[in-house]
């Protein structure tokens, strides 16, 4: 990356102006040992919600409620989250930055368990936004799940797609990695979707179901 791009992409990543909810849950996230979305990925989450006009949100990994905040902020007033954690001390910090942040507790729906149980008892083409950021080796199976669950013309968000940017370089082939560009390859190549990898962040890879 040029010096350029890289500053470029400082002041892309620090020009979201997060007030004190969203302050205060990042510093429950450090507590928590927990690496919550970037400023820049939760603008990007933000606008993808509200471009969407998403009524149904799902979201795999909690965190301490960054990404929660940002993804409830884009949506309509009747809309509803459900996001999902098997640690309940996430689970709690999120529902704590959720009410700081003014949703109403009927706004979102949290659910202790691991993904790869609680997705697949979830309907089929019932949500309009799937955003998966959580353990990384089981991604492929959370993408599948999560192209089921979206209704056409759903948008897919994988955070963290470019994994500290080894994705794109061939010699990195540690496990993550390689996982993480398969997904990148499979949803390019999937007849089911519309796909772009963006830089924002660790890397955003987007897409929406046909």
């Amino acid at each position: 990356m040029s010096a350029d791009k890289s500053t470029s992409w400082s002041y892309a990543e620090g020009l979201p102006a997060e007030d004190d909810v969203l302050l205060r849950a990042r510093e429950r996230s450090f507590d928590l040992g927990v690496t919550p979305v970037s400023a820049g990925v939760g603008a990007v989450l933000t606008v993808l919600a509200a471009a969407s006009k998403a009524q149904t949100v799902v979201e795999v990994g909690s965190g301490a409620g960054v990404s929660g905040v940002c993804l409830l902020r884009g949506l309509g007033p009747q809309a509803v989250l459900t996001t999902i954690d098997v640690d309940v001390e996430h689970l709690k910090a999120a529902r704590e930055a959720f009410l700081e942040s003014g949703s109403p507790a009927n706004r979102t729906r949290t659910i202790s368990g691991r993904a790869a149980d609680v997705l697949p008892r979830l309907t089929d083409s019932a949500y309009d936004l799937v955003f998966i950021d959580a353990d990384k080796p089981n991604f492929p199976g959370y993408v599948e799940q999560a192209i089921r669950l979206l209704k056409s013309g759903g948008t897919l968000v994988v955070n963290d797609a470019l994994d500290k940017d080894k994705v794109s370089n061939p010699a990195a082939r540690d496990t993550t990695t390689v996982v993480l560009r398969q997904i990148g390859k499979a949803i390019r190549d999937d007849e089911r979707l519309s796909s772009a990898m963006l830089p924002t962040g660790d890397g955003l890879l987007v897409a929406v179901k046909k």
